[in-house]
């Protein structure tokens, strides 16, 4: 599936239906009766989210979507039939704004939340209600912008081949592509942890899983729009936790702490809200030559929480899922 998180569409109400002119007239009555109906309202344009939903990939070809129009009035006081809904899903996240104006219109943050973009038209009055009928009203139409931002617990972010991926493969069953070279993620991918398969809870307390989203690699200079890893800044927004992913064996001939000084840079350059997220750092490829000696480096450095793993070899995975967790918990007893 191809992941699209951008996308702009036109959008046009239902116009409404004409109203009916029409007179009855039998042989009992001396004079016509106005008897013509009112036309039907046109359809509305509602979004909804739906978590079952995850790009916004649909409204790459479909950029127009239109309501149905109304139904016309006819004889015998027949109102004519209301247009249908045009109803769009977007993932849960999806950001809306008016194109022309900038201006918000709704943040659809949760499952099942939807916004009127435009309502439908009335329809016009027939002659049975007015001697002079009154013609429909025409749909109204606005152009959107759609903005996804993945709502995760967790956002993994780190530079290129920091082992990003191989970390979310081995705690999740998220299939995210491995290999030795950078921006190998190219889009984010989200993945279940489930705490009891780590020994924290029984199988039934599913409560106690949580959601991590792997974002591609984050480069120097990238919230000015620099690397591919600026694109997807926004998705760490609205996380809980950053779990920041340091080489720490400086296996590309790099410096961890340089690394982590820089990526924590880049991520309040772009939001002041990254200052205040829970952080927690996974010094990674601790199984490599030199990682020891880099880590104790690394600690007198930065008084952060730092859980020494090897994602490669599973090792210390338990440590770092427990301690995601109990942050988890104690943000989560913070919103009661």
């Amino acid at each position: 599936m191809i992941f699209v998180d951008e996308a702009r569409i036109f959008v046009k109400s239902g116009d409404g239906g004409k109203g009916c002119e029409s007179y009855y007239q039998d042989r009992r009555t001396r004079y016509p009766k106005a008897d013509g109906g009112d036309g039907g309202k046109g359809g509305d344009v509602v979004v909804v989210a739906d978590r079952n939903i995850q790009t916004l990939l649909d409204f790459k070809y479909k950029q127009h979507c239109y309501a149905g129009k109304g139904g016309h009035g006819s004889s015998k006081g027949k109102t004519g039939k209301n247009g249908e809904t045009c109803i769009l899903r977007v993932p849960v996240g999806t950001i809306l704004r008016d194109h022309t104006t900038g201006l918000l219109i709704k943040d659809l943050a949760q499952d099942g939340q939807s916004v009127v973009i435009v309502k439908g038209a009335r329809g016009g009055v027939g002659n049975g209600r007015r001697k002079i009928p009154l013609p429909p009203h025409k749909g109204q139409e606005c152009t959107l912008d759609f903005e996804l931002k993945l709502i995760a617990d967790v956002g993994i972010v780190g530079f290129p081949n920091a082992g990003k991926s191989t970390l979310i493969t081995s705690i999740s069953k998220a299939k995210s592509k491995i290999a030795n070279y950078p921006f190998t993620t190219r889009q984010p991918v989200l993945g279940i942890v489930h705490c009891e398969d780590f020994g924290f809870f029984p199988a039934s307390e599913r409560h106690a899983d949580f959601i991590v989203a792997d974002l591609p690699g984050i480069i120097e200079g990238a919230h000015r729009g620099k690397g591919l890893g600026y694109r997807f800044l926004r998705h760490a927004e609205r996380t809980k936790i950053l779990l920041h992913v340091v080489d720490m064996a400086g296996s590309e001939g790099r410096d961890p702490l340089e690394d982590y000084a820089k990526l924590d840079y880049e991520l309040k350059a772009y939001s002041e809200e990254f200052t205040f997220k829970h952080r927690i750092i996974a010094a990674n490829k601790m199984d490599l030559p030199r990682a020891a000696g880099h880590l104790k480096r690394f600690k007198k450095k930065y008084q952060e929480k730092i859980i020494p793993v090897s994602a490669l070899k599973k090792e210390g995975l338990t440590d770092l899922v427990g301690c995601v967790r109990d942050l988890l918990c104690q943000e989560n007893s913070q919103d009661l």
